[in-house]
């Protein structure tokens, strides 16, 4: 008894840090903006107790478009980053000469700073000197100058892109090592029984490298749905809102107009929303393993 009893003693001892961390560093400031979304806080000392008012008066202001405008912006980021990632990753496995090269040419993006690197992005998509501009031009696909940046549809698509180049390199580094655990046996076995490349892939490769991708789809899309700096550097959601998501909202009411309780509303629905798709992510791929593993 006093041998399982030290046991569980020194267990909580182990884990004692960790629950630490995750009280001061997590539960506490979740429950402090959770309490402080149902006030009309702001840069005057006191504040009122207004109950749910900041979140009817959420949608009383178009925050529906930005919502929508938010899950646009993040899905087609993250499924151009894991299917760029992926095929990525077989070219960087394949057996080719210089395949250490390509794997380091890879990682500039990443290892760049994310703000130099929005910059050089923001620098390309200006209309009077950038790259993209000139280029467009040269070829007589612009009779002039394009300011991307200052259009709505095509400064919303430039965010994507700059999101998916920064993204990339984790993705495709990650699921590189997923494709390198599996073994080389079972290819060998299916190419000698005359499968394709293909088949290989859909057979072999996909089903091994699920539970890979479902956490790497996951981190991209928690980060994507709360990434702020490529949005705010390039076009501080402008023009006209156009690249306005819920994080950056968020930021333009809480600190942009010291409204603290209505920004503390926000940030509490934006966790509500990325933890309902997060469960319905989880359960729908846990679906489809079972499925691919059949």
């Amino acid at each position: 008894m006093d041998t399982k009893r030290s046991a569980v003693i020194f267990a909580w001892l182990l884990l004692a840090p960790a629950l630490i961390y995750i009280l001061l560093i997590v539960a506490y400031p979740l429950l402090d903006t959770i309490n402080l979304s149902f006030t009309d806080a702001s840069l005057k000392r006191t504040y009122d107790w207004v109950g749910l008012e900041n979140y009817f008066k959420i949608f009383e202001r178009g925050f529906g478009e930005v919502i929508i405008r938010t899950f646009i912006w993040t899905f087609f980021s993250v499924a151009a980053k894991m299917v760029i990632g992926v095929f990525g990753a077989l070219l960087l496995s394949a057996a080719v000469p210089g395949r250490t090269l390509f794997r380091v040419l890879a990682m500039p993006p990443w290892i760049v700073p994310m703000a130099i690197g929005i910059f050089m992005w923001g620098w390309m998509y200006n209309g009077q000197f950038g790259m993209i501009s000139g280029l467009l031009q040269r070829f007589g696909l612009l009779d002039g100058p394009f300011p991307i940046l200052a259009t709505g549809t095509s400064a919303f698509i430039a965010t994507i892109v700059t999101d998916v180049w920064i993204g990339v390199p984790m993705v495709t580094i990650y699921m590189l090592a997923a494709v390198q655990s599996i073994p080389s046996d079972l290819y060998e076995a299916a190419w000698t029984d005359g499968a394709g490349r293909f088949y290989r892939f859909r057979r072999i490769t996909l089903p091994l490298i699920v539970p890979a991708l479902v956490t790497m789809s996951m981190i991209s899309l928690i980060s994507t749905f709360n990434s702020f700096d490529i949005i705010w550097i390039l076009t501080k959601g402008g023009p006209s809102s156009a690249t306005t998501t819920m994080i950056i909202d968020t930021y333009k009411v809480a600190i942009g107009s010291y409204k603290f309780g209505a920004g503390a509303a926000r940030a509490v629905l934006i966790c509500i929303f990325l933890s309902i798709f997060c469960y319905v992510y989880f359960r729908a791929v846990s679906r489809f393993s079972g499925e691919a593993a059949r």
